[in-house]
């Protein structure tokens, strides 16, 4: 067994998810488990070099963990033949010029979502990594949740029967700021002009979901809302939230499947987790969070009578049976990231290219236009150009 060594550009891991999620729980434990697996038995072990515009910053996350590569110059990053692939958990706004660089030096690419703002940007640089022959790659964490695992899990057994709706809870009350309690999500996201807005941020998520779970996504009726106006950012600044804060999206899926999603950072959490799914069948129905899944059997449904003049006799939550944990998951991230890295040395199937990511920006510019103008917005499928 060899122990084979690859170079990892990473940018943006000074923020919150590429720190915590793409570094620690990924990279880093990576090398700590000794590398990923190959096919022919060899090791193969993420080298990481940290890229950002702030030296000192990256410098300090860099001696946290006992990493050594650090530099503010990606060209010459990019230059170094040693250097793989390039990953982005940035902004937003940059990604697009950041991963054309990259693809243009002929390194392979993986990113956060979304890939970018319009859905030209994301054709674009799709073209771009499929024209330069780069394996390409875009983060779908949510697929390998074990709660959403575990709705697969019960769709490939037959559980379901025929599915009929799906039914989604996203979102938790990020405080406003201004009154004792610090807001948890950081002031960008509200802010239009840096990208901000849930749809943008979300509907990317719920496309992959959607897509690869229950059908293809044939249109949408979405309602966007700024239901806080005004927030306090990390100065302890007053500023315009201008970004919508909330999307209310319904989704019609390939089958007849009717899918219906709420997102939003202004509401209070009386469910299960931060958010629910729930698939409901012909045969049975299912709701799941990040971890857990729950199920009920048409043989076991109860059978409730509507009543409004007494207490309602049946504890619902009673009636539901959990799944067990039948495998070990690990970190969705660090998963996926196993996936990709032999993916681009042992050339084995993936699915969630940048021309999969571009399926989740043209859903967002599709929602925003059904916002725009209230009305149903098909959703066409979109081919190579």
């Amino acid at each position: 067994m060899v122990t084979k060594p690859i170079g990892i550009i990473m940018h943006g891991i000074t923020g919150r998810m590429g720190y915590n999620q793409h570094l620690v729980r990924s990279i880093l434990a990576i090398r700590e488990q000794g590398g990923v697996l190959l096919a022919n038995g060899d090791r193969l072990m993420p080298d990481p070099i940290l890229v950002g515009r702030n030296a000192e910053k990256i410098a300090d996350v860099a001696r946290k963990h006992g990493l050594t590569k650090t530099t503010t110059d990606l060209d010459s990053a990019l230059a170094d033949p040693h250097n793989t692939i390039f990953f982005d958990a940035g902004s937003t706004q940059m990604r697009v010029s950041l991963l054309e660089r990259a693809i243009a030096a002929g390194k392979h690419v993986y990113c956060e979502k979304p890939i970018s703002e319009t859905l030209d940007e994301a054709l674009s640089v799709a073209d771009s990594a499929e024209r330069r022959g780069v394996k390409n790659g875009v983060v779908q964490d949510k697929l390998y949740l074990p709660g959403l695992r575990k709705i697969a899990m019960l769709r490939d057994s037959g559980f379901f029967g025929k599915i009929l709706s799906v039914r989604g809870e996203f979102g938790y009350w990020v405080f406003e700021g201004d009154w004792g309690v610090k807001a948890q999500r950081p002031s960008w996201n509200y802010r239009k002009a840096e990208g901000g807005g849930m749809i943008l941020d979300m509907l990317p998520h719920w496309r992959y979901v959607l897509d690869n779970l229950f059908g293809e996504v044939k249109a949408v009726s979405c309602y966007g809302a700024t239901h806080i106006p005004s927030r306090v950012d990390e100065n302890g600044k007053t500023y315009v939230a201008d970004a919508d804060d909330a999307a209310y999206a319904t989704f019609e899926l390939d089958g007849g499947v009717v899918a219906q999603i709420n997102s939003s950072w202004a509401v209070r959490v009386r469910r299960d987790d931060l958010v629910t799914f729930q698939v409901d069948g012909t045969h049975g129905s299912a709701v799941c969070g990040l971890m857990r899944c729950w199920t009920q059997h048409r043989v076991n449904t109860p059978k409730p009578v509507w009543n409004p003049d007494q207490p309602q006799p049946i504890n619902f939550f009673e009636t539901w049976d959990e799944v067990p944990d039948t495998q070990a998951f690990d970190n969705g991230f660090k998963a996926q990231w196993e996936d990709f890295l032999r993916h681009v040395v042992d050339d084995t199937p993936w699915k969630f290219t940048l021309r999969e990511g571009a399926k989740g920006v043209q859903l967002a510019e599709l929602a925003q236009k059904s916002w725009a103008e209230r009305r149903w917005v098909d959703v066409p499928s979109l081919s190579a150009r």
